[in-house]
């Protein structure tokens, strides 16, 4: 197989194996927060309990995180050195950053989190959980402001040197406010909340299902539920904010979002279909033009398509378009089940039907998909370019991008990735069947009367 395949394949599996626990982290941290608050307001002790024993799930996501992380960090070496060389300076300055004022700060009182209980006052344990919620959130805001240069460069320019060119750093503030930090930030952490909300409503569900813990079921239920409502609400309107954004600055990645070829038609919003990039023909069901007026007001208005780009210049709009669709037709189906849940919930009548608790149990799938989907989506969008180039109003490139095959390693070769994928992939599958198995055994003993708050608290 060639070697920018396997190392795209490579890079990709790793990625979206780790993207499973970041989300989990950031949407527990912020729950965690509110049932610790909650409890420190109330002096309810199923709220004391309802911490403690989520903080032992979330140390266990921590764990196998950091775990699955640090090889993303090796490949940027080792397959794509050439990409490495290109945006050190940019990659250098986001990463330290994120060492600096996101993991240290998270680990740093994890400790305090995960052992401090009856060793620190209940003030500065709080203290605590609210710092390492900060901390998982300030992780993803660096890790953003990197991904996002590669898809709106921003604050820099170019130098050569010895026949090679590197990104440089010119206005810090300005690469990391570039145009698609905030959209993308804010559209990541919401839905990272949603992952968090619904880990604890499907394991809230199950209890109910089995009729056990049931005042600590629907005490987490309580305070997940909201979160839920909140975060899958949230999430089309910021969707459309980044959209807009998409649409200014990767014309060629809203293009393939929407199947559409004509730049001088409007676009339609198809609700599902398929679309062929060989016959430039996409079919399925679409609401005439609503794309063009949720861009503009104007159901009329020509949008930029597929044909304004050479062939080789083109997202692979097959796969983007039905990744974009199935993180909007998920998202939708979340929207549903969180409206149901926490009506029937407030009514106090959710434990009555076992069908719709089955469905909450399993629902803990259904954020994954849409983050997979929509990082699938974002990241195939942008291609050819590991880089995006930058355009001036009237779509001319100002500053050309860096095409992926440029920014791979010279120095590896397909036997060599071919071989790392395997045992890569070897050892996720079995730390994924170890993160179940004590994840499983979490769950099956439930809270405990350890839990419970002693009477130093």
């Amino acid at each position: 197989m060639d070697v920018e395949l396997l190392a795209r394949i490579q890079f990709g599996f790793t990625a979206a194996f780790h993207f499973i626990y970041p989300p989990i982290s950031i949407g527990l941290g912020l729950i965690l927060v509110f049932m610790e608050g909650m409890y420190l307001k109330t002096k309810n002790p199923v709220y004391h309990q309802m911490t403690r024993f989520w903080v032992k799930v979330f140390a266990l996501v921590f764990a196998v995180g950091v775990a699955t992380g640090i090889v993303l960090e090796f490949e940027f070496g080792t397959n794509w050195a050439s990409y490495s060389r290109y945006v050190g300076d940019i990659f250098g300055s986001a990463l330290a950053a994120e060492g600096v004022f996101a993991f240290f700060l998270e680990s740093g009182f994890l400790a305090i989190l995960v052992f401090g209980w009856n060793r620190v006052s209940p003030k500065m344990h709080f203290i605590s959980t609210c710092l390492v919620a900060l901390g998982s959130t300030f992780s993803a805001v660096w890790i953003i402001v990197a991904n996002s240069f590669m898809q709106t460069p921003a604050g820099f320019h170019l130098v050569t040197s010895n026949g090679k060119t590197r990104a440089e750093i010119t206005d810090f503030w300005g690469l990391v406010f570039n145009p698609s930090t905030i959209q993308r930030l804010t559209h990541t952490v919401v839905g990272a909340w949603a992952t968090g909300a619904f880990f604890v409503i499907s394991v809230s569900a199950f209890y109910l299902l089995k009729k056990k813990h049931e005042d600590f079921a629907k005490a987490s239920l309580k305070v997940a539920l909201p979160v839920a409502l909140l975060a899958t609400i949230l999430q089309p309107v910021l969707g459309h904010f980044s959209i807009v954004q998409v649409a200014e600055t990767q014309p060629a990645k809203l293009a393939a979002f929407e199947g559409h070829y004509d730049s001088t038609k409007p676009m339609p919003l198809y609700l599902f279909g398929m679309t062929n990039q060989d016959t430039k023909d996409t079919k399925g069901l679409a609401i005439p033009g609503m794309a063009s007026f949720l861009l503009s007001g104007d159901f009329q208005k020509p949008v930029t398509g597929l044909d304004k780009f050479e062939r080789n210049v083109q997202p692979p709009a097959s796969v983007v378009f039905q990744s974009y669709h199935l993180m909007i037709a998920v998202g939708m189906l979340m929207i549903a089940i969180t409206l149901v849940s926490t009506w029937l919930y407030r009514k106090g009548k959710l434990q009555n039907y076992p069908l719709l608790l089955k469905a909450l149990v399993l629902s803990v799938v259904l954020p994954h998909i849409c983050n997979q989907a929509g990082w699938f989506s974002a990241e195939l969008g942008r291609q050819p370019y590991i880089v995006y180039p930058v355009f001036n109003k009237a779509g001319e490139i100002v500053t050309p991008g860096l095409l992926t095959s440029q920014g791979l390693s010279k120095a590896v070769n397909s036997g060599q990735v071919l071989a790392s994928l395997v045992l890569f992939t070897a050892m996720y599958v079995m730390l994924f069947i170890l993160f179940i198995y004590l994840l499983d055994q979490k769950i099956k003993l439930g809270p405990t009367d350890e839990d419970m708050p002693s009477k130093r608290i």
